[in-house]
Parts: C-alpha cells; sequence; structure tokens
C-alpha cells in the first residue's frame, strides 16, 4: 500500500516526528517505518491523494481493522501487520497526549498471532569457513590487504561480541580497550553495555589498525571509526551485507544469512556451551530475559535432531 504523501506535512505528523527523535530516542530506522505506516493509514482512511491537515478524530477503530485486513489480504506477514499496528498505536497514543483525539481507536485492538521463527544460525564448523574467507580471498588475489584485514576483523568481531551492526560500524579505536579486550556499546534506546572480544577479533583489530596507520595515520588515532570502505569513508550496514555475502558465496554457506545471524550463532554457540542465559542476556543487550530464551529453543532442536537421527526408538 503507497504511503499518503502530505502525511508527512502534516502538523501533527511533524510533531510526532520529533518526538520519537526527542523523547523516545528511536533508531532511524524505526522512525522512518513509523512515518510511512502512519501514512499507509491515512491512504486507507482518506485516499492516496488526499491532503492534510487531516482530521484524525475521524479515524475509528474499523477504519484502523479495515488497514491491517487490507495489508494481511495484500501478503504482508503476521510480524509486519503487527508492527504496523505498533505504529499507529505509538501515533494515536501520542495525539491523545497532544489532545488532538479523544479516544485511541487502537486501544482494543490484537495484534495478530505469530507463528515462533527459530533464528537460522551457523554451526561452529560453518562460522569457522565463513571467518577464514576473506583471507583465502586475499591469498588468492580477490581482495586488497586493507579490504581482507578489515573483513577479517569486521566479522570476527561480531561474532566475538554479539553486536548488532550499528553498534560495532559505530565504534571508534579509543573505545576499545585493547589490554581487556572490551569496549562499551551503545545499543538500543542509547543503552550502553560491556562486550568482550576474543583472543582472534583482538588479533584481527591490531592488525587492522596497522594497515590503516599506514594508508593514513589520523585514520588510526583514537576518535577515527574503526571500518572504513575501500575508499575510506566510514563503512555502512548494507556494504557489510554485500560483503558477507560474497564471503558465503565463495566458502559455499547459504547465501541468504545476515550479519544479524552471526550474533544469533555467537547466543546458540555460548548457551550450547554451558553458558548462564542471564550472561548472555547481559551480552546480547535485550532488555527482557524471553528474548534471549529464544536461543535455548534452537539448542533443544537441535538435540531433537540428534535423537531422531540416532535413537533407535526416536
Amino acid at each position: 500500500m503507497k504511503p499518503n504523501k502530505a502525511t508527512f506535512d502534516d502538523p501533527y505528523v511533524k510533531k510526532f516526528d520529533a518526538y520519537m527523535v526527542g523523547e523516545r530516542n528511536v533508531s532511524e530506522s524505526t522512525r522512518s517505518n513509523y512515518l510511512v505506516d502512519v501514512a499507509q493509514l491515512v491512504t486507507s482512511r482518506f485516499g492516496f491523494e488526499a491532503e492534510g491537515p487531516f482530521d484524525w478524530a475521524e479515524i475509528q477503530d474499523l477504519d484502523v481493522r479495515k488497514f491491517l485486513i487490507t495489508l494481511s489480504k495484500n501478503g504482508a506477514e503476521a510480524t509486519t501487520v503487527a508492527r504496523k499496528l505498533a505504529a499507529v498505536r505509538t501515533f494515536f497514543r501520542f495525539l491523545r497526549r497532544e489532545g488532538a483525539i479523544v479516544r485511541n481507536p487502537t486501544m482494543y485492538l490484537r495484534s495478530p498471532k505469530q507463528a515462533k521463527k527459530l533464528p537460522r544460525i551457523l554451526s561452529i564448523e560453518e562460522t569457522e569457513s565463513f571467518l577464514q574467507q576473506p583471507l583465502k580471498d586475499f591469498a588468492a588475489g580477490m581482495l586488497s590487504q586493507h579490504a581482507a584485514i578489515r573483513d577479517t576483523a569486521l566479522f570476527e568481531s561480531l561474532y566475538s561480541t554479539g553486536c548488532r551492526i550499528s553498534e560495532l560500524i559505530a565504534l571508534k579505536w579509543g573505545e576499545i580497550d585493547f589490554a581487556r579486550g572490551t569496549a562499551i556499546v551503545k545499543g538500543k534506546g542509547s543503552k550502553e553495555r560491556l562486550v568482550v572480544f576474543g583472543r582472534e577479533a583482538v588479533r584481527a583489530l591490531t592488525a587492522l589498525r596497522k594497515v590503516v596507520e599506514r594508508k593514513r595515520e589520523e585514520l588510526a588515532n583514537d576518535d577515527a571509526v574503526i571500518f572504513l570502505t575501500d575508499t575510506l569513508k566510514p563503512i555502512y550496514a548494507r556494504y557489510v551485507e554485500r560483503q558477507m555475502k560474497r564471503y558465503l558465496a565463495r566458502a559455499m554457506l547459504p547465501t541468504d544469512l545476515s550479519p544479524h545471524k552471526l550474533r544469533h550463532s555467537f547466543a546458540t554457540h555460548l548457551l550450547d556451551a554451558g553458558a548462564d542465559l542471564r550472561s548472555v542476556q547481559e551480552m546480547l543487550g535485550h532488555a527482557s530475559l524471553n528474548t534471549t530464551q529464544i536461543y535455548t529453543h534452537v539448542s533443544i532442536e537441535k538435540l531433537r535432531d540428534e535423537y531422531s537421527k540416532f535413537h533407535p526408538r526416536a
């Protein structure tokens, strides 16, 4: 469903945008998604070409319900519909706070039930194969030294720390304590947490700093961003995703895996080895233990598979 473009110029939508940034401190992707979701609701209720400002009090429960049903009929997954409901619910709560509406039309609407999906992860052997690929490509003359060492350090660090891409690519050299192998990263909602870099990650980062320093000394200063593109610009998430797909393909591994799967693999491998669930929760920066517990289900599914393969009465 196309978003109504006039929505973005509506006075209350502009205030909502400022509220998300100033008070809620949401990520740029969440902010953008929420604004588009509200604009799609406007298309559903008032039309794609309707002009603002809009009378938000006109939108009733049935209008929001119709919007969600249309999304489902058009093939949107339950997770997408639930997220869009969360977006418009947040918007109407804001309007209620601002006195723009008397009643919140989303108050009694429930999110669609979602089937729990276990995250796809790399096995320890697959992870090893993937992490070795950048240096193999360099040895084969397919990569520059900087690219190979950078990508080795990048993916070793993602797997070693369990960081989200956004958390890792924002790090600067001075923010890593190389002696202890730790860093403080800023996660969702600007919450800070301690992450640990393993021996291989520290070794790769040390090698990267030397390579970068030889290119341009100031790029290895404490206040410089660690991960740079081949043109020495700060790296970005899409760039990391593309690099990962290339290495997965060359390592003969599934190419539909994203860098976030290294975070899933990090958590699952720790729990499989006997790590405490609450410790893993802290390392991942999860607000709720329930979020972390999905990785215990991954381990259970793995055990079930092994049981089915080898137990004579399975």
